[in-house]
């Protein structure tokens, strides 16, 4: 007589355990469901103009194989390494002058008096900035420009944006851009030195290009979240703890050498 009450009883137990189951499965699914959801809805909040950046961002990257890479192989094929490396200080220092300005709108008055005599020094014991005798006094290069000035000044980041040849930037780095190559003295120089301006940057940027060709699964992806967390680091001075959340997706090294090998290439 207890068999039966025994059978529902086990056949009840089943039943509890697999609903339970199938309310584990639902719950763990959800959750990655969001873990997805929440990625893609910060990626859409940076970049709300993706289609059109991705068109942007294939064109440029069309432009850069067809035209800057061949003229950019063919400069640093003629050039001597040494002559790179003083092309490379020589700009480097005129930049400073942009880097004084904008010490001074962040009101950082001693690294001002700092980069001041990076210049100044490099400027005459560095025969015009093509040595980089400061470096070697311990007045290392400082990366300020009006992007940072704006977000010192509290003025928000924006979209992401891809510009036709000139590649990624946001909504406030546009103005910053602008004010920039204002204060450049290379702007208002011939279109010789201009071109040799150019072409130190691209050169400059080769590691970085090949990296993100070699180590990314998706290019664009890879480009934005390495700026983005660049530009984020440069505004904060380093202090932001959102740069370590792409560790999990790029690793450790990724990113800091996609946005720093354009600096570094000329130093071995």
């Amino acid at each position: 007589m207890n068999k039966p009450c025994s059978g529902n009883r086990n056949a009840k137990i089943q039943q509890i355990i697999s609903v339970m189951l199938i309310g584990a499965a639902f719950f763990l699914g959800g959750c990655a469901t969001t873990g997805v959801t929440e990625q893609q809805n910060s990626a859409n909040k940076a970049d709300p103009y993706e289609n059109l950046n991705r068109k942007v961002f294939v064109f440029n990257d069309t432009v850069d194989d067809y035209v800057a890479a061949p003229i950019s192989d063919a400069y640093k094929w003629i050039t001597p390494q040494f002559m790179q490396t003083g092309v490379f200080n020589f700009f480097s220092n005129l930049k400073n002058i942009n880097v004084v300005i904008n010490d001074v709108l962040q009101a950082k008055y001693a690294q001002s008096a700092h980069d001041t005599g990076r210049f100044a020094l490099n400027t005459t014991l560095g025969l015009g900035g093509f040595v980089d005798v400061a470096k070697s006094v311990g007045l290392e290069q400082n990366d300020e420009d009006f992007e940072q000035t704006l977000a010192v000044w509290g003025v928000p980041q924006g979209s992401y944006l891809v510009i036709p040849f000139l590649g990624p930037s946001t909504v406030r780095g546009v103005p910053g851009a602008a004010f920039d190559t204002a204060a450049n003295p290379v702007s208002y120089v011939g279109l010789p030195v201009q071109l040799i301006s150019l072409l130190n940057t691209r050169a400059n940027a080769e590691g970085a290009l090949k990296f993100i060709d070699e180590a990314a699964l998706d290019p664009y992806v890879f480009t934005r979240e390495s700026f983005l967390q660049w530009r984020n680091n440069l505004a904060t001075d380093g202090k932001s703890e959102s740069s370590l959340e792409l560790d999990d997706d790029l690793g450790e090294d990724g990113a800091d050498s996609a946005v720093k090998n354009a600096d570094t290439d000329v130093d071995h």
